[in-house]
């Protein structure tokens, strides 16, 4: 489903560019970031610099000089990412949260495919973008969501250590001095920390077991104030707890005790209404703590839920997470909040297919940063552009409808 911006829709464009111009703080800096916006909201099949200038000027004799204008903007020009990326998360919040409550935040990452070997932060490892070893670069995201509607608010890039650590690879690529080898958890903890800085509402958090399997970063979370639910591997041990939360016998991987429980303990739930068929799978939720060697005493930790999943057809179950969501919620509302972690992918989806989030060229530390910033400025806008023309349906779970934003 698609539209094109009306007269209105375009002044709100304008006035929302000149709250992120006011960010830039440079008049040079507000006429180019236009630009290149303008471009990712365009229709053009490629949404690198160079295909947006040319659309932009129209003229070949001016062409390269818009062209080299872009690269500076985009790779060199010394703008807050911050900044920018605050004035579209407070857009994007407004337009959420008129419709329903922002509750939900999510931590992923997607890949970003490369040929070669000379973009910052490239190497061959596992994406889920492409369910492999890949040669690729990993983005580190922070979600924002309400019950129908998901926005990536922030983005950092992993950088692994070949890279942290190689002095040559570090100045080609204009990697500031202060940027150090960072875990894909902390720098998941840095994003978490900024946007509780700056007063994004929020109450239960969720990531996959990259992150969940971090008790730093589980610890981390519960300081913050949030509930969790986070996906954690088989071979993670733990006590199962008694009804008056002791633990019974000795500790066991999630894996050894969801098998133990049985087929017959798990319940078949549908938590959402797919696109060709109701979703749904087998669960099972036990009370739990989880034994790790950190110097605590394993008495003061807290006691959690281990949510299960054994789908139909497989032989034992295939995912678990761990959740401080309360027990007064049912264990359908359990399930499908853990659940709201996928829909991330269709945003990623969005924002590659319709926005160029990974058509970059560029191979600067900060020209990554810097064209993902204005990427997530564009999918604020569109976010809140979709939620005045299609609010969402009331009493039913789902995603809104897509359109196409062409400016």
């Amino acid at each position: 489903m698609g539209y094109e911006l009306d007269g209105e829709g375009r002044c709100r464009l304008d006035g929302y560019f000149a709250e992120i111009g006011v960010a830039l703080n440079n008049k040079k800096r507000r006429e180019s970031f236009a630009i290149y916006a303008y471009g990712l909201l365009s229709n053009l099949e490629r949404k690198s610099a160079e295909p947006i200038a040319a659309a932009a000027i129209g003229h070949p004799a001016r062409c390269h000089a818009s062209h080299q204008r872009l690269l500076h903007f985009a790779a060199d020009s010394p703008w807050s990412d911050g900044d920018v990326r605050c004035v579209a998360a407070r857009h994007v919040v407004a337009a959420m949260s008129s419709r329903e409550p922002v509750t939900t935040w999510i931590i992923d990452d997607t890949g970003f495919p490369k040929q070669g070997t000379h973009s910052v932060g490239v190497q061959r490892q596992y994406t889920g973008t492409t369910g492999k070893i890949s040669n690729c670069q990993i983005g580190v995201t922070l979600t924002i969501a309400t019950r129908s509607a998901h926005a990536p608010i922030d983005a950092e890039l992993y950088l692994p250590e070949s890279w942290a650590n190689d002095p040559l690879r570090r100045k080609e690529c204009k990697i500031p001095d202060d940027v150090r080898f960072k875990t894909k958890h902390e720098l998941a903890l840095d994003m978490i920390t900024r946007a509780v800085d700056a007063g994004i509402p929020g109450e239960v958090l969720l990531a996959d077991s990259a992150y969940g399997d971090s008790c730093e970063f589980r610890d981390t979370v519960r300081i913050f104030g949030f509930d969790y639910a986070l996906g954690i591997h088989a071979t993670t041990t733990m006590w199962l707890l008694d009804r008056a939360n002791r633990r019974r016998g000795e500790a066991q991987t999630a894996r050894s005790l969801a098998i133990s429980l049985g087929r017959g303990a798990f319940r078949r739930i549908t938590w959402r209404e797919g696109t060709k068929a109701k979703l749904r799978s087998r669960f099972a939720l036990r009370r739990v703590k989880v034994a790790h060697d950190d110097g605590t005493d394993a008495t003061t930790r807290e006691p959690l839920w281990l949510l299960i999943e054994w789908p139909d057809g497989e032989k034992e179950p295939t995912k678990y997470a761990l959740t401080t969501l309360p027990r007064t919620m049912t264990k359908k509302q359990i399930v499908r909040t853990v659940k709201e972690r996928w829909r991330t992918e269709a945003a990623y989806q969005e924002m590659k297919g319709e926005l160029g989030l990974d058509h970059f060229e560029g191979r600067s530390f900060r020209g990554w940063h810097h064209h993902v910033s204005v990427v997530l400025c564009c999918y604020a806008f569109v976010i809140g552009e979709r939620l005045r023309h299609f609010p969402p349906p009331q009493g039913r779970q789902g995603r809104g409808p897509e359109i196409t934003l062409a400016a």
